[in-house]
C-alpha cells in the first residue's frame, strides 16, 4: 500500500529548511573571513565581519526571495 506524495509541503517545514541556509551561509561568510583574518596581519578582524555580514545579507535576501508576495 503506497502513500501518495503530498502536493503542498506544510509551512513549518520550508521554514526549517530556509532556518538551515541562513545558518549554512552566515556560518560559511564567517568561517571564510576567519580564514582570510588568519592569513593577513590585521590586528582588527576585518574580514571576519565582512563575511559575516556578506552571509547574512544574502541568508535575508534568500528569506525575502522565498516569501509569498502580498495580495491584499
Amino acid at each position: 500500500m503506497k502513500i501518495p506524495p503530498q502536493k503542498n509541503t506544510p509551512d513549518y517545514i520550508r521554514f526549517i529548511g530556509l532556518a538551515f541556509q541562513m545558518m549554512a551561509l552566515i556560518g560559511l561568510g564567517g568561517y571564510l573571513g576567519h580564514r582570510l583574518d588568519a592569513q593577513t596581519s590585521y590586528s582588527f578582524p576585518v574580514w571576519l565581519l565582512t563575511g559575516s555580514f556578506l552571509g547574512t545579507l544574502i541568508a535575508f535576501y534568500q528569506l525575502f526571495k522565498s516569501l509569498p508576495p502580498n495580495r491584499d
